[in-house]
């Protein structure tokens, strides 16, 4: 309580950081525009080279592969496969630099 031993501010506290265990509604828009952004440019690269008679093995692979933002499931936009977690599933947004790193496809069945 009094003396050289009593409890700081900061300690009786917890964690100075605390990451909500959710995302809030604008950081789930902001995800979807991102989303969408990446889908405009592939479109807009893909018709560039069109025009130009041309195509790359990347390009065509994405298409292939990778999901459209609106054909995504909310489950796939906004977590990621994990297997450590409880039910293999993580939030996006505990993941560091999770605004930089595309994670649209995950194992299916999770």
């Amino acid at each position: 309580m009094f003396g050289p031993f009593r409890a700081t501010q900061s300690l009786s506290v917890g964690l100075l950081w605390k990451i909500p265990w959710r995302l809030s509604p604008t950081q789930k828009a902001r995800q979807r525009k991102r989303l969408r952004r990446v889908d405009d440019v592939v479109a807009t690269l893909d018709h560039a080279l069109a025009k130009l008679r041309m195509s790359t093995k990347k390009l065509e692979r994405w298409k292939e592969e990778m999901p459209r933002e609106e054909e995504m499931l909310p489950k796939d936009k906004y977590t990621v496969f994990d297997r450590k977690e409880k039910k293999y599933r993580k939030a996006l947004h505990k993941l560091p630099k999770w605004t930089r790193v595309s994670q649209r496809l995950n194992p299916p069945g999770f």
